[in-house]
């Protein structure tokens, strides 16, 4: 089932026609087949988050891993990936990625990705996969203790709120309208909007109930790589709050991506997205995340550095 994301653009399964909000989803990450080791994204798709002056990188990690995914046999799924955005995406351009089969083994096998666009590099990848194990040493932490992502709005449900406030700005009131605009394939449930949306300074610390916008199947590889386009999803965001609604943001944009995969996991369920910033200084931000199944199972581990240069607001 995971190939036909490869071939989504050219020809459409029968499956997929009858899941319109998978094929929705998949659109962000479907790649033409060039090479066994070549895929290209065509413009068609690219997203281009509003204010942002390059394409959402999260697509491009996501993109990468399928690519780097159509490349291994289908007992390896991915446990860890390590990522560096070297030059910002143009929506204007198709995107190649190029796979490196670094190895193969029994257990482990590495890939290394390359994506270009008019011929310069802008983003590298490397990746490695393993087969299913059991063994019997395991622990990990405990998930925070919030409640369940019933009891809280959609990111688009508070903002469309936020439009009935006497208080808002005309520049606050467009920037709404635009973001409500744009399709994205991610539904968010922040467990403090006010935080989440800059609107009083808070700690740098983020809890946010996330999933999928449709329903995506079964294949774990696929779950992966969709995971992996969301965790870049406001991540760096959360070195923001302790300025909060005092600073304006100059330039804000990724230098690299680590994801850790621990166990298995279906993304097209509510997980709990949980963030937090140990320190920001000399224009640049550390963001780590985890990201956890209800149950209280670990699903992911995320690390991702990104350039921040704020100003206050009264030196603008």
């Amino acid at each position: 089932m995971f190939r036909h994301l490869i071939k989504l653009r050219t020809m459409a399964s029968s499956t997929f026609r009858n899941d319109l909000e998978g094929e929705v989803i998949r659109s962000f990450l479907s790649l033409d087949s060039l090479d066994p080791n070549i895929f290209r994204a065509s413009t068609e798709y690219l997203w281009h988050p509003y204010k942002s002056r390059f394409i959402f990188g999260g697509q491009v990690v996501g993109q990468a891993l399928t690519a780097a995914c159509n490349t291994v046999s289908p007992d390896h799924h991915v446990h860890s990936l390590h990522c560096y955005f070297l030059k910002g995406g143009n929506s204007n351009w198709p995107i190649l990625y190029h796979v490196d089969r670094t190895r193969d083994g029994e257990t482990y096998s590495s890939r290394s990705v390359k994506a270009t666009q008019d011929g310069q590099a802008i983003f590298t990848m490397q990746c490695s996969f393993k087969t299913d194990e059991t063994h019997v040493y395991q622990y990990q932490m405990e998930m925070p203790d919030v409640k369940g992502p019933e009891n809280y709005l959609d990111a688009g449900e508070i903002l469309k709120l936020r439009l009935d406030n006497d208080d808002i700005s005309d520049k606050e009131r467009d920037y709404i309208n635009r973001t409500l605009a744009q399709e994205i394939p991610i539904l968010i449930r922040p467990v403090d909007p006010e935080t989440y949306y800059r609107r009083k300074t808070g700690p740098p610390v983020r809890l946010q109930w996330i999933k999928a916008n449709g329903k995506i199947g079964d294949d774990n590889k696929l779950h992966q790589c969709v995971a992996a386009y969301m965790s870049d999803f406001s991540l760096l965001g959360t070195a923001l709050q302790p300025g909060g609604p005092n600073y304006d943001i100059k330039f804000m944009t990724s230098l690299d991506h680590t994801i850790w995969f621990h166990n298995p996991f279906r993304i097209d369920e509510w997980m709990l997205y949980e963030a937090f910033s140990p320190q920001a200084g000399s224009g640049k931000a550390l963001c780590l995340g985890r990201i956890w199944k209800q149950d209280g199972t670990l699903a992911m581990s995320v690390a991702q550095e990104g350039v921040i240069r704020n100003v206050p607001i009264s030196k603008i």
